[in-house]
Formats: C-alpha cells, structure tokens, sequence
C-alpha cells in the first residue's frame, strides 16, 4: 500500500476535494471514499432524459476523454519498483458464475458487458470512457477509471450527468441508460488524486428506455416546457411558404433565412471560377488582347437594330453617363439606327442563393419505461485481485484518439481488444504519482481507458474476472505511437472498496 502523508503540524497537501472539506467522504481511517452523484430518482429521470432526447443527440456529440495529452503525457515505462500484493489472491465470480467452475478457454468474442459512460467535465463538454458491468449484491455496479468519475484536471467534483450505456452504437442504447447514484473510489485517489489508485466502482440506478409514442409536431413554446424526449428538425422550403409562414399566425414552426452571398471577382485559374462579361466601350474592347483573362476579349461584338426613338433615347442616357452606356449607336447605309455592344471578361467565384427554411419542433409522448437492473440485463463481470503478473488478460475498450505522432488509428465507434501478458513494468509519473501500475502490450489510444482488464475471460461465456482497468498510454520505443497501456495493481484495498460498492443499494427511477 501506498499512503501519501500529512505532515506532523503541517499545512494538508490535499491537491483535489480535500480543499473542499471531507465531510462526506472517507475519513483517514479507511480505503474507500464514496460520492454522491445523482440524488433522487427524480434527478436521475433529467440526467437520463438529456442523453436520451433529440434521438440520442447528446450521446452522439459526445468525444473520447480528454484527461491524458498525447504529446505530454504519454511517458515510457520503467520496469524498477513494482506492485507488492497485500493479501492472498481472491475471485469474486461473475453474475450468474458464482457456483460454476471457471472456463479457461479465451477468443475474441466481445463480452455483452461493456459500453461507455458518458458525462460532463467542468468545462461543459461531453465526454466518454470505457467501462463494464460487474458482479455486485443488486446487479447495479460498472467498473471503469477513476479519471473517469472525477474531474483531476479541476480538483473538482465528480463529473456532472454520469451514465452507462452497455451496448452502446451510434446514439442507440438497446439496453437502457443507466445513471450513476454513488461513486466507490480509493481514498487516495479521492483526496490526493493518485493514480496508483486510478480505479473506481460506480452504483447506478435501473435502466430506462423510452417506448411507444407518436412524434408530435407542437410550438417552440411547448416544446421548451417539455422535459421528455423531444427533436427538432431544419426543412428547407420555397420563398413563397416562407414568406406565407412568417404572416400566418398560428404556425407552430420557425422561419428563417440563410442569406446568400454575392459573386466575388477572382481570377481564371481559381478553382471553380467562372466567366462572366462586362460592357465596355469600343476602344476599350479594340485595345484588350484575346485569350484567357480578366479584361480580355469577350467574343464578338454585338449589333442590334433599334427604332429611331429607342436610338435616341440611349444616346440621351449615353450623354448623361456614357460608362453605363458604353454602347456604339450609329446608322447603317440603309438609314437603320444600330446600337454595337462591346465584351471584355470578368472572372468570378459563383455566389450562393439566399435559401429558406423552417424548423419543426417535436416532442414524443411514450412513456419512459423502467429497463431493469443492469446486471440482469447485461450480466456482470467477476473480480481479481491480488493477482500475479505475468497472466493472460484480454482487455476491452472504445479507443479514439490520436497518436503522439497525430495518427488516428481509431473511430471510438465500435470496442477493440487486447490480449496478452501483464507486466511489472511501470510508469514513471510522479505528478501522477504512479509507483504500482502494471503494464500491457497494446496500441489501444484514449477513448479505451476505463476499459476493463480481465482476466481468465471465458470464449462461450463471455466472463471473466476484472483484475485491472485501462488508467494510462504509453510509447515505450518512443516512435511517437502508443504501444503499452497501464492498470492499477488490484489489491486488497482495491478489493475492500469494490465490496463496499458491491453491497450498496441504489433502486429504480421509475
């Protein structure tokens, strides 16, 4: 165990919510620090709504966390010190595994566990992890990175709107959304944000899907005071419905305009420019060259035969501002009155049309519907601890970011995995404070922390034992690619905080 101290008589050296006051957390005398996050069910209800609504359009703008840079933060391992187990190694079996003997065989198949928990950092942005769902007395718990529950970057609070989606793709939650009651952490990690102990277990509250219901089309008005599930959609429209809508009275819809924007004079060689012709005089258009150009020639001159009053009439306007009457009028030898129009080129880039819109504002009005417990839904995974390295793990996440080197390799649409054997090898952090990480070969990138490590992951089941989540990147060749992931090391006391979590009650939200 590691233990940072305070000194006797000294000022506190707390660097996150220490500052803040401990009421509420763990005191001193014990591993596990336990937060609040959704406080009602009714809270729970806005939290899973605001995921939920507009056809998943939070989810869907949801990007990777953010917590680890890849140009700063991605270290190389050291392989001195190490993990120091602190107790015999223990199992606790997965859900539905607990008098059963335990498969050894491993593949690649994805285990129905897994998914992302998304939420919103201090700085309003929608983020996600990686994370699974875990054994746990009341089926409701999820494992996943403590980084991943607690804004370290802040010294803040837990993340605001926490949720797990097992399953997750695209926006769809096929098996309900769940939304976090209480945050099990290490009391290291909660108060001095150590990342020896980057691991965190959280409550959550049944799942809820919303079902049934028709869209229906109601006034911006409604659709502000409706709290359920809601869309809006832009369509574009003529200028005529447009201009009809904006008198109409009882619309329920918004009008609105996008401005066009005017042609922009350029040159020939400009990507997608166009030629257009500008009227000059004759001795403008005789002294311009031929071929491609701006005030160039613009074809052959143009002759028209006109009326004696239409002739007239342009030599009167001809007098008053001969530049917008450029034109040549004179009679031909038949007594006919002609006009001559002379061309020169004009290149531009095409401007646009002005377009019209309106928007549409729906709301749904099926009943949001309690999923069940998440664990009898999606099963859970066991728990490890204590563990000797040098074991086979498969390691499961959702990896997104960029390389060092600014290669992305990933989308974070769909899990990826890793498979190999751990190793003593560590982090040399020490603003992360890591000493006791163990280590995977794997180029997985930001996105899969949180991601489980399991370890004795059965093909036909789909089960194993967590025995580590993703906590760090890592560029060991120092190539500018990730190449090793870390965990922190499950011991004991990681063990006496996944209890307590596994014992807590959490209910429904509906």
């Amino acid at each position: 165990m590691k233990r940072i101290l305070i000194p006797a008589g000294g000022a506190l050296l707390a660097t996150g919510l220490l500052a803040a006051g401990l009421a509420g957390t763990a005191s001193a005398d014990t591993d596990v620090a336990k937060d609040n996050m959704a406080t009602s069910a009714a809270n729970a209800k806005a939290i899973a709504d605001f995921w939920a609504e507009n056809n998943g359009a939070a989810l869907k703008a949801a990007k990777e966390s953010n917590v680890w840079d890849s140009k700063t933060d991605v270290a190389r391992l050291q392989s001195k010190g190490g993990y120091s187990a602190d107790t015999k190694p223990g199992v606790t079996a997965p859900i539905g595994e607990e008098k059963k003997s335990t498969a050894k065989t491993q593949n690649v198949n994805l285990p129905k566990t897994i998914g992302k928990v998304f939420f919103v950092n201090s700085k309003g942005e929608k983020r996600w992890c990686s994370a699974t769902s875990i054994q746990s007395q009341y089926r409701n718990l999820v494992a996943t990175a403590g980084h991943c529950v607690y804004d370290t970057a802040t010294n803040s609070d837990v993340m605001t709107k926490w949720v797990f989606v097992p399953g997750y793709y695209q926006g769809r939650a096929p098996w309900g959304i769940y939304v976090g009651k209480q945050a099990f952490t290490h009391y290291d990690f909660d108060v001095y944000e150590d990342y020896d102990r980057d691991y965190a277990f959280v409550t959550v509250y049944n799942g809820v899907k919303v079902e049934g219901g028709q869209a229906k089309q109601v006034s911006k008005a409604e659709w502000d005071k409706y709290q359920g599930i809601k869309d809006a959609k832009d369509v574009e429209i003529s200028r005529e419905e447009f201009r009809a809508g904006k008198l109409d009275p009882t619309r329920t819809e918004a009008y609105w305009a996008k401005r066009g924007s005017a042609p922009e004079a350029t040159g020939p060689d400009y990507p997608g420019a166009v030629v257009g012709k500008v009227e000059v005089s004759e001795a403008l258009y005789r002294a311009a060259r031929v071929g491609q150009g701006n005030g160039r020639k613009f074809g052959e001159p143009i002759t028209e035969i006109v009326t004696d009053n239409e002739a007239a009439a342009y030599k009167a306007n001809q007098a008053k501002d001969d530049k917008k009457y450029p034109a040549k009028v004179q009679q031909d030898r038949r007594g006919n009155w002609t006009i001559t129009h002379f061309f020169v080129q004009q290149w531009y880039k095409p401007g646009t049309d002005t377009k019209f819109y309106k928007t549409v504002f729906l709301i749904v009005d099926g009943a949001t519907l309690d999923a069940g417990r998440l664990g009898d839904n999606v099963g859970g995974q066991g728990f490890a601890y204590n563990q000797p390295t040098g074991k086979y793990v498969r390691v499961f996440g959702y990896p997104a970011g960029a390389h060092p080197d600014g290669n992305k390799n990933y989308t974070g649409i769909t899990p990826k995995w890793c498979y190999g054997k751990t190793s003593s090898k560590l982090v040399g952090s020490a603003a992360k404070k890591i000493e006791e990480h163990v280590a995977l070969k794997c180029a997985m990138t930001e996105g899969a922390d949180g991601g489980p490590w399991l370890f004795q992951y059965s093909n036909s089941k789909r089960l194993g034992y967590v025995n580590g989540v993703t906590s760090t990147f890592n560029d060991q060749d120092k190539n500018g690619r990730v190449d090793y992931i870390s965990s922190p090391y499950f011991d004991g006391e990681t063990n006496t905080v996944y209890k307590a979590a596994a014992a807590s009650w959490s209910g429904k939200i509906v």
